[in-house]
C-alpha cells in the first residue's frame, strides 16, 4: 500500500486530500470544520479527518506533498516590492512578519502537524502544475489540452499544457501582475464585494446589467493579444501595494467611486459587473482557442479559481472548441492539495493511469459522513423531537411531501462534498415553482442578497426536456449553465420584460421561476442514479407528486460561513434560520416540532458570522 498526502494551505481554501493506492479516498477544505470561510491557514483538521477516514497513522504516510512553492512566491513578492518601493511599505511591513514566523518553514509546520512522526521528504509542486494535475488525472481522457486560470501562483497566473497517459506537459504560461482572475477580483472590489470571495456574487449581478465598458476596458485597462494572452495596464493596478487593489485613476477611468460595502446596488454596478463578465468570457475563450491551436486536442480539462466562473464555462463549450470539456470541481486553491498528490502518484513514481468513463472524482463526495446511529445520539443530548424513518422510499416521499407544501428543507446525506458546490450532500432544498421562492431563501434563511441565483437539481434522465444542455448532456458538477427549454418558458427574460435592474426578479420567466436567471438560464446539477441514489430517489418522489423532476438545490449555509460539515452545524443553521424542516441521514426534524427555549433569535445566531 502506498498513501499519498497533499497538502494546500497559506492561501485561499487551505485543504487536505489522501490518495491510496492512487485511489482518491478522501479530500476537504479546512474551513468546514473550524467554520472560518476560506481559512488559509495549516489544513490540521482537514488532514486529521483524511487519515482518521483511511485509518493510517502519520508514519504509515509514504510521500507527502504541498501545492505550491513558497521560496519562488517570495521571491516574486519581494521583487513586486521592489519594483514599487516606496509604495506598499505598509503591505511589506505587514505581509513579512507572516512569512518569516510560518511561511518560510512549511516543512516544520507539515511535520508538526503530522505529530512530528512523518519523518520522509516532502514535495513542493509549482501551484500551476497542482492545478494542472487536478484538472486532467481525473478526468475521463486518454488525452486532452489542459488550461488552468487563476488569480496568481508563485509567478504564473494561467497556464496552457498537454496531459497523455499518465505524463503532464506544460509549455506556456502568462505571468504576474497580467492576471485575468486579479483583473476580475478587481471589479468585485470595485463592486463593493469582498475580493477572492465575492466573485461569485459579481457574477450572479452581470445578467442584471448592461456590457457597456467592454470596449473601455479592453482598450485602456488591458492589451489583448492575437494568441490570448494579455497585459494589465499597471496605471490603474496596485501590484504589491496592498488593498484595494486599484489605483485613483482606475476610479477616475470609470468615472465614480467604488461602492462601499453594504450599500444600495446601482445599475452602474450591474453594468460594470456584465461589462467585466463579457471581457473574461471573451478572454477565456481566446486562451482556450490558443490551447486548441497550440496542441492540436479535441478534449480540454480546466482548473483554477476562474473554472468556476460557470458562465465563463459555458461560453468556453459553446465556442466548439473542443469536442468534450472537464472541469475539476474542486477548482479552486483546494484542489491544490489532490493535485500536488496526483503528481507524485503518476509523475514523481512514474505509475500509470486508466481513465475512468465518468472520472475518478467519485462524485466529489470525499468528506467526512456521519452514521444515523450517531445522529441520533447527539439529537437526543439537544432535545431535539424528531422521526425516524429506515425505509428510504418512504423517507424521500415524506420530504418530497413537505417541499411539494413549499417548505424548505435542509438535507444532509453521506459524505460532504469536497469543492464550491453543494451536490446533494449539504444541501438547502426548495420548490422551484414557487415565485417567492428565490426571495425567501434569499433573504430569511440564506441571509444574502435577493438577486442572487438559485441552482436547480434535475433528474439526469429529464434534463433535455427542460434545458438546453450542451452536447454531452450532463452537469455533474454544477459547473456551467443552460437555458430553460423553450416549451418551460412562460415570458420573456431580461429588460424584454419591461423591467430593469433588480425589478428584473418580478418576472416570471417560466415554470420554474425560483431558478431561471433574468437571463433565462440556470447553473443546472444534472443528478444521476448511480452517483447519488438516494437524492435520485428524492427527485424522482418529488416529479411523482408534482410533475417537476427539479428542485431547488442551494448551499447549506448562511451568509459568511462555509458549507456546513457536522450534524451539530446542520442542527445550528436548522435552528437559527426559517428552515422548516432538517433530515439528517434518515432522521427528519420539522422546526415547529422543536421546543421554543432552542430556537434563538436572528440576532443572536447571525453574531456567530462575519458577514462577506
Amino acid at each position: 500500500m502506498t498513501a499519498i498526502l497533499g497538502i494546500s494551505a497559506f492561501h485561499h481554501d487551505a485543504a487536505a486530500a489522501l490518495l491510496v493506492d492512487g485511489e482518491i479516498v478522501a479530500a476537504a477544505q479546512e474551513e468546514r470544520f473550524t467554520r472560518t470561510k476560506h481559512d488559509a491557514r495549516f489544513p490540521q483538521e482537514a488532514l486529521d479527518y483524511c487519515l482518521a477516514h483511511a485509518g493510517l497513522a502519520p508514519e504509515e504516510i509514504d510521500h507527502v506533498g504541498f501545492f505550491d512553492k513558497p521560496l519562488r512566491k517570495l521571491d516574486r513578492q519581494l521583487q513586486t516590492y521592489a519594483a514599487f518601493a516606496p509604495h506598499g511599505l505598509r503591505s511589506f511591513l505587514e505581509t513579512m512578519p507572516a512569512w518569516i514566523k510560518r511561511k518560510l518553514h512549511h516543512p516544520r509546520e507539515i511535520r508538526r502537524g503530522l505529530q512530528r512522526r512523518y519523518t520522509k521528504p516532502i514535495v513542493f509542486c509549482e501551484h500551476h502544475e497542482s492545478h494542472a494535475a487536478s484538472a486532467f488525472y481525473p478526468s475521463p481522457f486518454e488525452e486532452a489540452a489542459i488550461l488552468t486560470l487563476d488569480g496568481m501562483g508563485e509567478w504564473a497566473t494561467t497556464s496552457i499544457g498537454v496531459g497523455r497517459g499518465h505524463r503532464i506537459e506544460l509549455d506556456r504560461e502568462l505571468h504576474f501582475p497580467h492576471s485575468l482572475g486579479l483583473l476580475y477580483s478587481a471589479f468585485t472590489a470595485f463592486c463593493g464585494f469582498r475580493p477572492f470571495s465575492g466573485e461569485s456574487k459579481l457574477m450572479g449581478l452581470a445578467p442584471y446589467g448592461e456590457p457597456q465598458h467592454v470596449d473601455l476596458i479592453l482598450e485602456t485597462l488591458l492589451d489583448a493579444k492575437e494568441d490570448g494572452s494579455f497585459r494589465l495596464d499597471s496605471t490603474y493596478f496596485r501590484y504589491g501595494q496592498g488593498l484595494p487593489a486599484m489605483t485613483p485613476a482606475f476610479a477616475a477611468l470609470l468615472g465614480r467611486p467604488a461602492r462601499v460595502p453594504e450599500g444600495p446596488l446601482t445599475q452602474s454596478d450591474m453594468d460594470l459587473a456584465a461589462s467585466v463578465q463579457e471581457v473574461t468570457e471573451r478572454l477565456v475563450v481566446g486562451i482556450a482557442r490558443h490551447a486548441r491551436e497550440r496542441t492540436g486536442q479535441s478534449n480540454l480539462c480546466l482548473a483554477g479559481d476562474l473554472a468556476l466562473n460557470c458562465l465563463a464555462n459555458t461560453r468556453l463549450i459553446g465556442a466548439g472548441l473542443f469536442d468534450n470539456v472537464w472541469i475539476q470541481p474542486a477548482a479552486s486553491d483546494a484542489g491544490g492539495a489532490l493535485g500536488v498528490a496526483l503528481h507524485i502518484w503518476h509523475r514523481l513514481l512514474d505509475k500509470p493511469r486508466t481513465p475512468e468513463p465518468t472520472d475518478s472524482m467519485r462524485a466529489s463526495k470525499l468528506g467526512p459522513g456521519f452514521h444515523s446511529d450517531a445522529i441520533q445520539a447527539f439529537l437526543e443530548l439537544e432535545e431535539a423531537r424528531f422521526r425516524r424513518i429506515d425505509e428510504e422510499y418512504e423517507l424521500c416521499d415524506v420530504v418530497a411531501r413537505h417541499l411539494a407544501d413549499g417548505k424548505v428543507v435542509g438535507w444532509f446525506q453521506g459524505r460532504m462534498e469536497f469543492g464550491a458546490r453543494s451536490l446533494g450532500a449539504r444541501s438547502i432544498l426548495g420548490d422551484p415553482r414557487s415565485e417567492a421562492m428565490q426571495r425567501q431563501m434569499n433573504l430569511k434563511i440564506k441571509f444574502r442578497e435577493s438577486f442572487r441565483p438559485l441552482a436547480p437539481s434535475i433528474l439526469a434522465e429529464r434534463a433535455d426536456a427542460w434545458f438546453v444542455l450542451d452536447a454531452g448532456g450532463e452537469s455533474p458538477y454544477m459547473l456551467k449553465v443552460a437555458p430553460v427549454a423553450d416549451a418551460k418558458r412562460t415570458g420573456p427574460e431580461g429588460t424584454a420584460a419591461g423591467h430593469v435592474g433588480l425589478d428584473q426578479l418580478d418576472t416570471k420567466r417560466s415554470e420554474i421561476p425560483a431558478v431561471t436567471h433574468v437571463d433565462g438560464t440556470s447553473r443546472v446539477h444534472t443528478v444521476d442514479a448511480e452517483r447519488d441514489p438516494r437524492f435520485h430517489r428524492l427527485l424522482t418522489a418529488f416529479e411523482r407528486l408534482t410533475g417537476c423532476p427539479v428542485l431547488i438545490n442551494s448551499g447549506f449555509n448562511v451568509r459568511g460561513e462555509p458549507i456546513v460539515c457536522t450534524p451539530a452545524d446542520a442542527w445550528r443553521s436548522f435552528l437559527g434560520t426559517d428552515m422548516d424542516v432538517l433530515v439528517l441521514e434518515d432522521l427528519v426534524l420539522e422546526k415547529a416540532d422543536q421546543p421554543t427555549s432552542l430556537i434563538p433569535s436572528r440576532a443572536e445566531f447571525l453574531k456567530q458570522f462575519v458577514l462577506d
